[in-house]
C-alpha cells in the first residue's frame, strides 16, 4: 500500500484537478492556455488535468492541450492523443496523431511531423506531403490497439483532406494493420496526398490482401499514383494484377511509369514475361534495364545466365545495371565469395551513398535463403561499420535461426553503432520465434 504522506498527495491532486475543472469557466482563454503550460511543466501525473481540456470548446485550448500531452511523452499521453484524433478540428487531429507517432518514433514530431508545418502555412503543409516518408516502427513493434484502431478511425472520418493524409502517414509508420481496410477505401478519394500516403501505408503494412483494392489505381491518370500503386501491386506481390500491369507497361505515357510498371512484373516474376525482361535487359535505357535483369534473376532459368553475365561485367554500365545484375546472379545461385563475385560486390556498396538501401534491399530479399546467408558470414569479419550495421539490419530480417550466433558476436563489437544494431536485430528475430 502507499505511504500515508503519498496517499494524500495523491488525493489532494485529484481533489485540485476536480476543482479546476470546475472553475474552468471563470478563466479566460489566455489564462486557461498558461494554466495549460503550467501543467505541462509538471510530470505525467498533470496528464488527467491536461485531458480535461480536449473538451474545451475553444479549439486554440483544445490544440494548447494536445501540445502539452505530447510534450509529457509518455504511454499515458496515449488515450487522451487517442481521443483527440476524433477531434472536430483537423489541427487537433493532426498535432494528436504525430503525438502517437512521436511516442514510438522519438524526435518524430520535432523533425518529421506534419505539426512543425502548421504553423508555417498552406504552402508548408503541401511541401510536406510532396515527399515520401520511410520511417516505420520495427517489426518487432506492434502498437496498441487503441492506437492503431484510432488511427483507422481517423483514415476514415478526419475532418479535412490534410488530417486524412497525415493520419494514412502514421498507420503506414505505425505498420497498422487494424488500418488496412480503412486505407483502401481512402484509394478512392479524390485527394492525391491521401491516395499517395494511402499507398505508402500499404506498402509498409505488406498485407497481401490489401493487392486486389489497389489495381484500379494501375490505370490512374497522375503519373504519380499510377506509378506508387504499381509499386504497391508488385511489393505485395498481387500476381493477379499482372494483366493490369502489362497494360501499364504497354501504353505508359512516361519512363517514371515504365520503369515502375516493368519493376512490379519483376517482382512478379512470372515465365509469361521472360521474353519482355529479355527485350529490356538488352536495352538502352539503366531505368529499365535494371527491373528487367531482376526479372530474369528471380525467374532462374540458367539460359538467361549469359546475358545477366553481360550485363555485371559490362565496362561503362550505370551502377544500377551492375547491381540488378550481381543480385540476379546471386538469385540464380552464384554465391561464391571470391574476389569481383556478385555477393562480395553488394556488400560492398551497402556502405557507398546513394545505392546502399538498394543493395540492402536486394540482399534482404537474398538473405532469407539458407545458402546465401551461409555466404555472407565469412564476409562480417572484413566488413566496414557501415556495413557491419546495414548485414544486422539484413539478418534480422532473414527470419533464419542460423543468424542469431553471428548476431551475437556482432553485439560485443567494439563500435557501439554496430553492437546496437545487432542487438536489434537480435531482438527482432528472437520476437518472430515466439508463437
Amino acid at each position: 500500500m502507499l505511504p500515508c504522506c503519498l496517499r494524500a498527495a495523491a488525493f489532494a491532486f485529484c481533489l485540485s484537478g476536480l476543482l479546476a475543472a470546475q472553475s474552468e469557466s471563470s478563466y479566460s482563454p489566455n489564462e486557461r492556455i498558461q494554466r495549460i503550460r503550467d501543467l505541462a511543466k509538471k510530470d505525467p501525473q498533470a496528464i488527467p488535468a491536461l485531458a480535461d481540456y480536449l473538451s474545451d470548446p475553444n479549439r486554440d485550448i483544445r490544440i494548447e492541450a494536445v501540445k502539452a500531452i505530447v510534450k509529457l511523452d509518455t504511454d499515458r499521453s496515449l488515450e487522451p492523443l487517442a481521443r483527440a484524433t476524433h477531434d472536430k478540428d483537423s489541427e487537433v487531429e493532426i498535432r494528436a496523431t504525430d503525438g502517437l507517432v512521436n511516442y514510438y518514433i522519438p524526435g518524430y514530431v520535432a523533425k518529421g511531423g506534419l505539426s512543425g508545418s502548421l504553423t508555417r502555412g498552406v504552402r508548408q503543409v503541401k511541401t510536406f506531403f510532396s515527399s515520401r516518408n520511410d520511417q516505420a516502427i520495427d517489426p518487432d513493434v506492434v502498437a496498441r490497439p487503441e492506437v492503431a484502431q484510432a488511427l483507422a478511425d481517423e483514415v476514415n472520418a478526419a475532418t479535412g483532406t490534410d488530417a486524412r493524409a497525415n493520419a494514412a502517414r502514421a498507420a503506414g509508420i505505425l505498420r497498422d494493420r487494424a488500418a488496412v481496410s480503412a486505407l483502401i477505401q481512402a484509394l478512392h478519394s479524390k485527394d492525391n496526398e491521401t491516395l499517395f500516403e494511402s499507398l505508402v501505408a500499404l506498402q509498409k503494412i505488406d498485407d497481401p490482401a490489401a493487392g486486389p483494392g489497389v489495381v484500379f489505381l494501375t490505370h490512374d491518370l497522375d503519373d504519380r499514383i499510377q506509378a506508387t500503386a504499381l509499386d504497391t501491386v508488385g511489393l505485395l506481390h498481387d500476381v493477379d494484377a499482372a494483366e493490369d500491369v502489362r497494360s501499364a507497361l504497354t501504353h505508359a505515357r512516361n519512363m517514371r511509369v515504365q520503369r515502375a510498371a516493368l519493376q512490379a512484373l519483376a517482382m512478379f516474376a512470372l515465365p509469361d514475361d521472360r521474353t519482355t525482361f529479355q527485350n529490356y535487359a538488352k536495352g538502352n535505357s539503366s531505368d529499365l534495364r535494371a527491373p528487367a535483369l531482376e526479372g530474369l534473376g528471380r525467374l532462374r532459368d540458367p539460359s538467361d545466365t549469359p546475358i545477366l553475365n553481360d550485363a555485371y561485367n559490362e565496362k561503362d554500365a550505370d551502377w544500377r545495371v551492375h547491381l540488378a545484375a550481381a543480385f540476379a546472379l546471386a538469385d540464380e545461385g552464384k554465391v561464391d565469395t571470391s574476389e569481383f563475385s556478385p555477393l562480395p560486390y553488394l556488400v560492398e556498396n551497402l556502405d557507398v551513398k546513394g545505392r546502399s538501401n538498394i543493395a540492402q534491399a536486394y540482399l534482404v530479399e537474398l538473405a532469407r535463403r539458407g545458402e546465401v546467408r551461409k555466404a555472407l558470414f565469412p564476409l562480417i569479419a572484413q566488413a566496414t561499420r557501415d556495413q557491419k550495421i546495414a548485414l544486422c539490419a539484413i539478418f534480422g530480417e532473414s527470419r533464419g535461426e542460423d543468424v542469431v550466433p553471428p548476431l551475437q558476436s556482432l553485439s560485443k563489437d567494439i563500435d557501439p553503432g554496430v553492437s546496437m544494431a545487432a542487438a536489434r536485430a537480435l531482438r527482432i528475430v528472437q520476437t518472430r520465434k515466439l508463437p
